[in-house]
């Protein structure tokens, strides 16, 4: 089984943890990733929300976006919600912040309001027969889809997942719900 990491330099990283743990899969182990050396004891990785500007900072100072950028290139899954699908972009609206520049989409921040304005709603997700709660906390849209890059979850008709080869990107927080799908479908990548 593989060893999950989740980035945990800020955010809601727990939560995934929690919601890999609801997986009862044997042997699956989820962990907290802070260092490059953590790192490399894991199979694919998660990128949390939280706030893009201070954890893409941080990566960048200690050499955790450069190990992440070289990992995903050599075919690591990765992925990112909210914050986390915002650091792997290759370019932000409106922005100039640290990217690790793995997917090729342009996002937009905070596209559906300030944090007042959170909300809940269902997401339906491609080869998902159901659809899935989206929890979307100053959550980002894509809005420029780059090559190779399918669009695999809209919301009124803004995409809000994405998937790049071993890449996946979503805008809003499905650890923060009961429904592990999506964690359960990022173990096959």
């Amino acid at each position: 089984m593989p060893v999950v990491g989740v980035i945990a330099v800020q955010g809601d990283f727990e939560k995934h943890i929690e919601a890999i743990g609801r997986l009862k899969i044997p042997d699956l182990d989820a962990r907290e990733v802070r260092t490059p050396e953590e790192l490399q004891r894991v199979d694919r990785v998660i990128i949390p929300g939280g706030e893009s500007t201070t954890v893409g900072l941080l990566m960048e100072r200690y050499g955790l976006g450069a190990a992440l950028k070289e990992l995903a290139k050599k075919g690591m899954p990765i992925w990112g919600t909210c914050m986390g699908m915002i650091l792997m972009a290759k370019q932000v609206e409106d922005r100039k912040q640290y990217t690790l520049d793995l997917l090729d989409i342009t996002i937009q921040r905070n596209a559906f309001g300030a944090q007042v304005h959170s909300f809940e709603d269902e997401v339906k997700l491609a080869g998902m027969k159901d659809p899935v709660v989206g929890v979307f906390i100053r959550a980002p849209i894509v809005t420029r889809l780059g090559k190779g890059v399918e669009p695999i979850g809209k919301y009124r008709g803004k995409v809000v997942a994405v998937r790049q080869g071993n890449l996946l990107g979503t805008s809003f927080h499905p650890e923060l719900t009961e429904d592990t799908r999506l964690h359960e479908w990022f173990l096959t990548f």
